[in-house]
Parts: C-alpha cells; structure tokens; sequence
C-alpha cells in the first residue's frame, strides 16, 4: 500500500481515511465505504480516520454516518463546522452548523462509552477535527481538536 511508501522513507506520521468511493449511486456525492475500517485497521498499525461529509456531500446525513464510523471502529471523525455553511467559500451544504455539532458531540461520547473497551484496547482515541478556514475565521489558522474520550 502507497503509505507504507513514505513509512519506510521515514515519515512515521501517516493515518489512514476514509473519504468514500465512487459507484453508480447518485443519492450522495460518494458511498462511504465504512467496511473499509474494520479491514483497515485488522491489516495496519496506522490510524484510520473517516470524513463523512465529503463522501455524502450533504449535512442533513453526516451526524449518522459519523456515529456508524464510530461503531465500525474509526480511531477519528472529520468533521466540518461552520457558523454560516451558506456563505461559506466551499463545501458549504456538507458543513455542520454550530447548533448540530453541539448535538452530535453527546451522542458521539455515548457511543464511544457503548464501544469502550475496544477504544481502551487499541489505545486510540476518537477525536473530531472541526475545520474552519483561515479566510472564514482568522482568529483560528489552524483546525480545532475536541476529544471524546
């Protein structure tokens, strides 16, 4: 596989995500292909990360398929948050509002209380990044992390 390339080059800081992959289905912008992970992380030492909004494109699914990488055993979610998705430069219709996010993050905490001692036991934690641009919030050049564990 391509990052065990630049692991042997000796970069050791290489995760792996899940971004969803092209097929005929046209309901979404890609199918995420969450049986991805599982296989992932049974073949690889490395992190394995999910974005679900790129895949789906749409907001109103990203808290569900966030909480089911979860469940498929992510090591971390990427999540993208802004305060106006419909004045946003790009990929505004996939970024959660604050409001969403504030009502995800429970959820997410829960199911990875329900799914604990497989966490504990790959000594990973889940982590959502929340992106915000440079351009849209200047105060903050660099993405956000908030832990969930």
């Amino acid at each position: 596989m391509s990052a065990e390339y630049i692991l042997n080059e000796g970069n050791p800081n290489v995760i792996l995500c899940e971004r969803g992959i092209r097929t005929f289905e046209t309901a979404a912008r890609y199918t995420l292909d969450l049986s991805a992970v599982p296989i992932l992380k049974s073949k690889t030492h490395l992190p394995v990360i999910v974005d679900p909004a790129h895949a789906l494109g749409l907001r109103e699914f990203v808290p569900q398929m966030c909480l089911a990488a979860v469940a498929a055993g992510a090591d971390a979610l990427m999540i993208e948050v802004h305060d106006s998705p419909e004045m946003a430069k790009s990929d505004g219709n996939q970024a959660l509002t604050p409001e969403i996010f504030a009502e995800l993050v429970p959820r997410l905490r829960a199911r990875c209380r329900s799914h604990r001692s497989r966490v504990v036991n790959s000594a990973r934690t889940i982590r959502a990044i929340v992106c915000q641009r440079v351009e849209e919030s200047p105060r903050r050049p660099f993405p956000r992390r908030i832990g969930f564990s």
